[in-house]
């Protein structure tokens, strides 16, 4: 494959000398980001060292890191933001909060947080999650006003304390939540005093494909988790953002759970190199794949589904070939597949800015080369 100079950071000089060195070559189908490898993260980490005076935090708390809350604050449109060692810990520290005394909390059945955090909620913060929606990524507000009113309704009552919605939704493929019943479910929650928490782990690929802003999402909501690793290429970490009320102190908490992490400025530094671009890389991500998909249509070997209310991911089906050979003939080529799902021959691929790092042509001839064999 004849890769393009292009690397997803500014880099200049330096990224055409890391690219003859075999870095920042490979396109990948597999991560949200870039994926980077332990000597690309070094050569990230290296260039903004040498390009910025970075200074160091305390235990999470000042410096490059304080530099990195304070513009994902000012992006999201919230008044402050907290660094977190995880995603995990950011929905549950938000929730624990927003919750307060009222320990039901209504969350998505297919949501990360309820399927994959291992009970934390109710284990460590006594919060009782209501799963709704299951096999769905958009709760309606039907959903939520059926249990609200159950809730309140009962021998004891209990109040709903907070609803935590996640979207795009990963065990949806990457789906996203009906903006219009967000909308809905938020005026419904405010309403009655229901504090409201958005798990926006992959939240900066939503503008593209909605045409809503970052900002017009978070504002629906009293908090807000983005992920640093998934778009923005640092190793761990995550943004938590909310009023200021809401972060001031916070950090105890952290610290309570064992996420102030002594120095997280390597983290923050890599986030800070990618924050700026991601919405424009990934938009030019996805017209590039369009491009891709377009030229392997005529292909009869290939079929490609796309996701209804998709944002991420494309499925490509590819008749004929044993799926392994293929992912390893593509890997020869400087191209990583994921492997093939259930269904045989069907590759869930996800879009991201490596696939500017060549041309649709030349990935087309990389994808009808590995199928052949």
């Amino acid at each position: 494959m004849a890769a393009t100079p292009v690397w997803s950071h500014a880099g200049g000089s330096v990224a055409r000398e890391d690219a003859k060195a075999g870095l920042f070559n490979e396109v990948n189908f597999v991560h949200d980001g870039l994926g980077l490898t332990p000597r690309e993260y070094a050569a990230v980490l290296g260039e903004a060292t040498a390009t910025r005076d970075l200074s160091e935090d305390n235990y999470s708390n000042g410096g490059v890191v304080a530099e990195l809350e304070e513009k994902f604050a000012r992006t999201l449109g919230k008044q402050a933001a907290i660094f977190m060692p995880t995603g995990t810990l950011a929905n549950h520290l938000a929730l624990r909060k927003l919750a307060g005394n009222d320990r039901r909390v209504l969350v998505q059945a297919e949501s990360h947080f309820y399927n994959d955090s291992g009970d934390c909620a109710e284990v460590l913060s006594g919060l009782n999650l209501i799963p709704l929606a299951e096999g769905r990524s958009t709760i309606e507000l039907t959903d939520v006003e059926r249990w609200t009113v159950r809730s309140g309704g009962g021998r004891v009552a209990m109040n709903v304390g907070a609803i935590s919605i996640e979207t795009p939704v990963r065990r949806r493929d990457h789906e996203m939540v009906e903006f219009g019943e967000l909308e809905r479910i938020s005026r419904y929650a405010r309403e009655r005093g229901i504090r409201l928490h958005l798990d926006g782990a992959r939240l900066f690929n939503l503008p593209y494909h909605s045409g809503r802003s970052v900002k017009d999402y978070a504002a629906l909501f009293d908090t807000v988790f983005v992920s640093l690793w998934k778009h923005f290429n640092a190793t761990t970490g995550a943004i938590l953002a909310g009023s200021a009320s809401f972060i001031e102190g916070l950090f105890h908490t952290r610290r309570m759970f064992g996420g102030s992490l002594p120095q997280a400025w390597p983290v923050a530094a890599v986030a800070l190199q990618y924050a700026d671009r991601y919405e424009n890389d990934y938009a030019q991500s996805w017209r590039a794949a369009d491009r891709l998909i377009a030229l392997l249509k005529p292909e009869r070997r290939f079929e490609v589904r796309m996701v209804p209310n998709g944002t991420s991911r494309f499925f490509l089906k590819v008749a004929g070939v044993d799926p392994g050979a293929m992912v390893e003939r593509a890997a020869r080529r400087g191209v990583l597949l994921p492997s093939a799902g259930r269904e045989a021959g069907v590759f869930a691929m996800q879009v991201n800015p490596t696939i500017l790092r060549s041309t649709p042509e030349a990935l087309a001839r990389v994808f009808i080369d590995a199928a052949k064999g």
